[in-house]
């Protein structure tokens, strides 16, 4: 799984989603080619690519098209969702809403890994994530 976030305010929500689900980061500029160009020393072959926006993160979504990889977004009303496979429905503009979804999924992930029980609250705050 690689988790991709080009904006500044979902950067850190990024990370902190790949470090608790064990995922692969690429917060900040996405190296053109990564998902497309094996001559490069930055090839990555994931199984799964989530956005926190598809209109900055168009690069690796298009490269991802390429790959047959699928695509998982948080989606806001005007985003695009041309090769996008799963468009979450939220607010993608707004560091707190970006932030509490990342920390949703990651909970929710957790939870259908069997690694936090659906009866306990989650220890960590979703103010990690803003």
């Amino acid at each position: 799984v690689f988790v991709v976030a080009s904006r500044t305010y979902a950067q850190r929500a990024c990370l902190k989603f790949a470090r608790y689900i064990g995922a692969t980061p690429i917060a900040g500029r996405f190296t053109p080619g990564a998902f497309t160009n094996q001559i490069q020393a930055a090839f990555r072959e994931p199984r799964l690519l989530v956005v926190s926006d598809p209109r900055t993160d168009h690069q690796p979504v298009t490269e991802a098209s390429y790959a047959n990889i699928p695509i998982g977004s948080f989606c806001n009303i005007d985003s695009p969702t041309k090769f996008v496979d799963i468009a979450v429905p939220c607010n993608n503009k707004s560091p707190h809403s970006i932030g509490l979804m990342w920390w949703f999924l990651a909970r929710e992930v957790l939870r259908l890994r069997g690694m936090i029980s659906r009866d306990t609250q989650w220890d960590v705050m979703p103010d990690l994530f803003f």
